[in-house]
């Protein structure tokens, strides 16, 4: 070992990301096979080029090497000192003939894991390596054979000495929470003293470089630990400040969560600038706000959730086993907190009896936070949600509490009955008046309005059909574009008909669920609609428009330009009227034909009412009114829109 240390102390030891763009090429050969690699690559380096399968225990990209499990070791052969030299360490020279698995090379790493086998026999790390090398503990009998731990708080038997936590927490992260302590026998890790540590910051990165699994950072830290919990699996699993936020996020790269990432909180660690082969990590980049010229704008700022905990009579948020479908929803999702598995949050047990109850604050207006309408989507996904519950547990049974079942779609009806006839689901219209726990169950009583008798349900899980809300912020989205909105908070179309989804802004478009409660094929179909006006404004050389657009009168415009900012389209700018020599005469107001709706917001700010719509002057509307006659009966018939509840006058 010592030759190999004062070797290494020459030469230098390349990191992950350090710029190589000149170093000079190394060649060697390993396994009979040439390959080149740059200066300060390691032998490992080398192996991982050529596809060469090499053991490590002690070895981790986000730390320097250190060759201190000595797994690792090759042979070196020709163009160097012959011997066993730790891969992982070892820089690549010039010349070096390797050999990875010789026989010299697989008796040391034979006699090493039967050593590291003798510590701790059951890590599956080590198992699975003697296994393939065919090593037995070689003082298995000298062992105390119910000793616990071998180390400091914290640290199980699993430890094997690699020094990782140690080396992660000094040279990493900073703190040096964790140390070696002892000699021969009753070499450990430890903390000082073997006392809970004080500078641990909690950031359990000992735990996750650990290869056997032995670091419980909670057991050794002074302070609780606190875990980041992961907002797109409803908090049912955790996540690194390092994360994608859900697999459809645009872009689909990775964030860093500043609030949580140690090297915003403490100046430390840094792993992730050091590992990252394209050098992407930039920590000095701040938010910005970018401001870009477009043609259209199309708000789909989609819903939130009711939270259920303000119905105090489910039990939301106090019974682990009240869950809303959302939440549900990712429990099954294979790619979810538990891979598909259906599991009580409680216990970790399948629920055999589950009980769905609809229209959570939809549809009620006797109840402060409840919502008049209805929120369109829960009835079948409510009736998905049991077919997947008996795709996931055979022999349970499913209870839906429902108002009334709106399976308005194509084949939505075939559907509901589907679950009822194949899978065997149990409809009850009637509200849920309580839920309370029993046990290990939970109690649901409700009424059930066809038979005119009350229902008891002793149910393992309860799911909950949440309103669908506005986005917040989507008021103040509103007002910052100028569109309305109604009283629930859903933006308004400039007419349910004609132009469902366009605004009365022009070029700023609707979809999805920014407008009104939307299942998946109506909010496709919107979307699409939006999309396809956004291009009709934005592909064609030339637009038609109407001709009832402002227009100014130069004559009598003194060019105070208080028309300017209450244009909402930018469509007012100056122009200089000047004579035959080129002298100014006078800068007046001038409206651009592409970009005026014909609003009238200038022609009523305008002082010297210089400015009118076209076709719609004073003049004009007179003379229309007096073509009819004198004597004829007039009718005058004004547009109102819509009532304050969103039905149309």
């Amino acid at each position: 070992m010592r030759p190999v240390r004062r070797v290494l102390r020459g030469l230098p030891v390349r990191r992950r990301g350090d710029k190589l763009k000149d170093t000079p090429m190394i060649s060697l050969t390993m396994d009979g096979r040439q390959v080149e690699v740059q200066d300060g690559q390691t032998l490992l380096d080398a192996a991982k080029l050529l596809g060469i399968e090499i053991p490590t225990l002690c070895h981790h990209k986000a730390v320097p090497p250190a060759g201190a499990c000595r797994v690792c070791v090759v042979e070196i052969t020709g163009g160097g000192r012959p011997g066993l030299v730790p891969a992982c360490a070892y820089p690549a020279q010039n010349g070096l003939v390797i050999d990875t698995h010789s026989k010299a090379v697989r008796n040391s790493r034979r006699l090493t894991l039967s050593l590291l086998l003798s510590r701790s026999p059951e890590t599956e790390a080590l198992q699975a390596l003697a296994k393939e090398y065919g090593a037995e503990p070689v003082f298995a009998a000298t062992r105390e054979p119910h000793a616990e731990a071998q180390g400091g708080p914290g640290v199980s038997s699993k430890c094997i000495l690699c020094g990782l936590c140690v080396r992660v927490c000094a040279e990493v992260i900073g703190p040096s929470a964790t140390c070696f302590a002892g000699r021969g026998r009753g070499r450990e890790i430890s903390t000082p003293y073997k006392q809970l540590s004080h500078v641990c910051i909690g950031c359990g990165a000992c735990a996750f470089i650990c290869p056997t699994g032995a670091i419980d950072p909670a057991e050794f830290c002074s302070h609780p630990i606190e875990q980041i919990s992961n907002e797109f699996n409803c908090g049912y699993d955790v996540r690194t400040p390092i994360h994608i936020p859900f697999p459809q996020a645009v872009p689909n790269k990775p964030l860093i969560d500043r609030d949580n990432c140690i090297h915003f909180k403490t100046g430390g660690c840094g792993a992730c600038k050091t590992l990252c082969p394209a050098g992407a990590i930039d920590y000095e980049m701040a938010d910005e706000i970018v401001e870009e010229k477009v043609g259209a704008v199309i708000v789909a700022t989609g819903y939130q959730l009711l939270d259920p905990s303000i119905y105090e009579e489910y039990g939301y948020g106090r019974y682990p086993d009240v869950v809303t479908s959302l939440e549900f929803e990712r429990m099954v999702s294979a790619s979810g907190p538990t891979e598909g598995e259906l599991r009580r949050p409680s216990n970790g047990q399948p629920p055999k009896t589950i009980v769905f109850l609809q229209c959570i604050g939809s549809r009620e207006e006797q109840t402060a936070g409840g919502k008049p309408y209805c929120s369109k989507i829960c009835c079948m996904y409510t009736a998905k949600h049991a077919i997947l519950y008996k795709h996931k547990v055979h022999d349970g049974q499913a209870f839906i509490f429902y108002m009334d079942i709106r399976s308005a779609g194509k084949n939505y009806e075939e559907f509901v009955r589907r679950v009822v006839k194949e899978k065997n689901a149990t409809y009850l219209r009637g509200r849920v008046s309580k839920v309370f726990p029993r046990g290990d169950k939970l109690i649901v009583m409700g009424a059930d309005t066809l038979s005119g008798g009350q229902v008891e349900i002793a149910a393992e899980m309860v799911v909950l059909a949440p309103a669908l809300l506005p986005s917040a912020g989507v008021r103040d989205l509103a007002q910052k574009l100028r569109i309305g909105y109604d009283q629930h908070g859903f933006l308004s179309e400039a007419h349910p008909k004609l132009k469902p989804v366009e605004t009365n802004t022009a070029g700023v478009f609707l979809a999805g669920c920014a407008h009104s409660p939307k299942d998946i094929p109506d909010t496709v179909a919107q979307a699409s609609a939006a999309a396809s006006k956004a291009l009709g404004l934005i592909t064609h050389s030339r637009l038609t428009r109407e001709p009832t657009i402002g227009i100014v009168n130069q004559a009598t415009c003194n060019g105070c330009f208080e028309c300017q900012p209450v244009c909402a389209y930018g469509a007012i700018g100056p122009r200089e009227i000047r004579d035959r020599r080129g002298n100014l005469l006078a800068t007046v107001a001038h409206i651009n034909e592409g970009l005026c709706q014909g609003c009238g917001a200038c022609a009523v700010t305008c002082r010297s009412k210089s400015i009118e719509v076209q076709g719609f002057r004073d003049d004009q509307l007179y003379a229309e009114i007096n073509a009819i006659g004198p004597s004829a009966p007039l009718v005058a018939t004004l547009p109102s829109g819509r009532n304050g509840n969103g039905s149309e006058k």
